[in-house]
């Protein structure tokens, strides 16, 4: 049976998740923001929490986390890389590692860039990705700690999930990605009818996370450096993927 997955807004733009396995009854958190909110929705649901799954060390993903074991214990896992500045670990991981919630197998893929120990964990039965500041909702995080390689690397391998997985990203960005990605992608019939329909659903303060990948391969800009109509509108055609990638980065930034 497939994860059952409660999406939680915390802080001011942020979102944890829990990842339930109906069958035994454990249940992890991505990332701790706050604990209140997750509190609340595991009463909510009658969970029983059994581990804590954290992808990069920013404050604003692991600051709730003593208050959230201090109510509620688990087991916590993140990257080995950057044991030193998470906080404690029960299990260290690294690319290719595996953890098992109940019966379901998460998958544990390094993508550096945003940070350079963040990781993103993939439930392939569920087709569930955890992507956090790496891959994002129509975006990707700013490079802060890696390079832009390695951004392009991270992201071109979560662009090759399966089309039907559903991405689960760290933040509500959505709005404002999909506004810098019409100045990168004008010509994008799906983008355009995407960013209205996020408009309508942000005035009604619904989430725009989770999305789909097959979503994100359409209107993504950061996922669409070799699209020759993205090319062409920077200047670049036939120029380097990856080139492409840090130009579309730096405009952002810069938006």
């Amino acid at each position: 049976m497939a994860l059952q997955i409660e999406t939680i807004p915390c802080l001011s733009d942020n979102y944890a998740f829990l990842a339930h396995d109906p069958d035994t009854g454990q249940t992890a958190a991505i990332d701790v923001p706050d604990a209140a909110p997750i509190l609340a929705m595991l009463e909510e649901n009658d969970w029983t929490l059994s581990h804590v799954l954290l992808t990069h060390h920013h404050a604003d993903h692991v600051q709730g986390l003593e208050a959230l074991l201090d109510a509620a214990p688990a087991k916590v896992v993140g990257a080995a890389a950057d044991a030193h500045r998470l906080p404690p670990l029960d299990i260290s991981v690294a690319d290719g590692d595996s953890i098992i919630i109940g019966n379901l197998i998460a998958e544990v893929i390094e993508v550096p860039g945003h940070t350079v120990g963040h990781i993103a964990f993939y439930f392939p039965e569920s087709a569930a990705l955890f992507s956090a500041d790496s891959l994002m909702a129509l975006g990707c995080g700013r490079v802060f700690e890696g390079t832009m390689d390695q951004m392009y690397d991270s992201l071109s391998r979560l662009a090759a999930l399966p089309s039907d997985t559903t991405v689960y990203s760290g933040h509500e960005y959505t709005r404002a990605n999909a506004k810098f990605a019409l100045t990168i992608d004008p010509a994008n019939a799906a983008l355009t009818s995407r960013a209205a329909a996020i408009d309508a659903a942000r005035e009604k303060g619904h989430p725009t996370v989770p999305s789909k990948l097959s979503e994100e391969l359409a209107t993504n800009p950061f996922l669409r450096a070799s699209d020759p109509d993205i090319q062409a509108h920077l200047g670049m055609v036939g120029a380097d993927p990856a080139k492409v990638f840090a130009e579309i980065r730096g405009r952002k930034d810069r938006f």
